[in-house]
């Protein structure tokens, strides 16, 4: 594997040094975060030891001539990098990598980075929101926002950057806004929107007509965990309902989903979620599509906070904590794009830390679609 393949979407962002006082390449400390990424490096002494390990396997490339920059360079570049090129970037490459099906979902949801709190100036923990392809199981984006609230800002500007076209998208009640349903149906796709009293009006008729349709036929029952749960599903026609609301572009169908849990103590509880779509669902689909956007928690921020200790990485500096984030996401990307050995994340970084021969196997599979092109 050589570093061409990544160079040839990352080189195009801007170096923020002076040139006249570079010592060492901007896309090498860029690869050299990937990598300890990959690795599992939280920090920014973790990276320049990961760095000084396997030296001699970076100077084989070609890259740090000069030397491996300290980890105080290695922040003070990083946390320099405009994110908004570098989220491109890494939108552009995934992509380059991933096709997406006819009609996948993309589920879309916010993380908060809890590391990323500045302790000198108090300044909130930053919220990332990402964009997760439940079928490939890849992370195909992210936007940072500096609060949950602010999730409603931010949602446009990601979906702005994705390419849509012919995929459903599934959104909390946050994103449940009349301009964003217009923007993924002008933009080629459909939308799947939780439904709570944020949006009163078209939550009390959609709870109206589906009051007593869920019927006794149950999609899915489990018992883990000391507890028993069943779910199941509705989905009907929404024409009727779209005249009285003109304002979600697009209106095709509405449903429920219902879910009983008891407890192993006895005590039970019994919850529906609606939901509005421009899609005209089938009952599995919906089904699906509603089970499948918890992917981006369980697949993802679970993932992210448990394999990669995300939540551990208390760096604040700057714009690091969001190029960080991202090169996370680039890693966990690549490691699952590593079939060869069918082990946890954990395991697969711990051997890329300790085998440039397995980190290459992991760049190669991350990367490879991009050497194609």
């Amino acid at each position: 594997m050589n570093t061409g393949a990544f160079e040839r979407f990352f080189g195009d962002l801007e170096d923020p040094r002076q040139s006249a006082k570079v010592a060492h390449l901007f896309s090498d400390i860029l690869f050299l975060l990937v990598c300890a990424s990959i690795a599992g490096a939280k920090g920014w002494e973790e990276i320049e030891d990961f760095g000084d390990l396997h030296f001699k396997w970076f100077t084989d490339k070609g890259l740090f001539k000069n030397g491996l920059p300290v980890h105080d360079t290695i922040a003070r570049v990083v946390s320099r990098v405009d994110t908004e090129q570098f989220q491109r970037c890494f939108i552009d490459w995934m992509k380059s990598v991933t096709e997406l099906s006819d009609g996948e979902l993309i589920a879309i949801d916010g993380k908060r980075l809890c590391g990323s709190y500045n302790r000198e100036d108090r300044q909130s923990a930053i919220h990332m929101v990402n964009a997760f392809a439940t079928e490939n199981n890849v992370v195909l984006g992210q936007v940072k926002t500096q609060s949950k609230s602010n999730e409603v800002t931010a949602i446009p500007a990601l979906l702005q950057l994705l390419d849509i076209k012919g995929c459903l998208i599934s959104i909390d009640a946050m994103g449940c806004q009349t301009a964003i349903a217009e923007q993924i149906v002008d933009s080629g796709g459909d939308y799947l929107l939780a439904l709570k009293g944020n949006q009163k009006d078209l939550f009390d008729a959609v709870r109206k007509a589906l009051a007593g349709c869920v019927n006794d036929e149950v999609i899915c029952m489990e018992k883990s965990h000391g507890r028993s749960e069943a779910r199941a599903y509705h989905v009907m026609d929404a024409t009727e309902l779209s005249s009285n609301f003109p304002q979600w572009k697009g209106l095709k169908s509405m449903g429920v989903a219902l879910g009983y849990r008891q407890l192993k103590n006895g005590k039970a509880s019994l919850e529906y979620r609606y939901y509005i779509s421009s899609a005209a669902l089938t009952k599995a689909r919906f089904a699906n599509a509603v089970r499948s956007h918890w992917a981006v928690e369980n697949s993802l921020h679970w993932v992210l906070d448990v394999s990669m200790k995300e939540d551990q990485c208390q760096i604040y500096r700057g714009n690091a904590a969001e190029v960080l984030s991202g090169a996370r996401k680039m890693a966990l990307n690549m490691l699952r794009a590593e079939t060869t050995r069918q082990v946890s994340i954990p395991r697969k970084q711990k051997r890329a830390h300790g085998s440039t021969d397995y980190l290459e196997q992991v760049l190669t599979a991350g990367l490879a679609a991009l050497s194609k092109n």
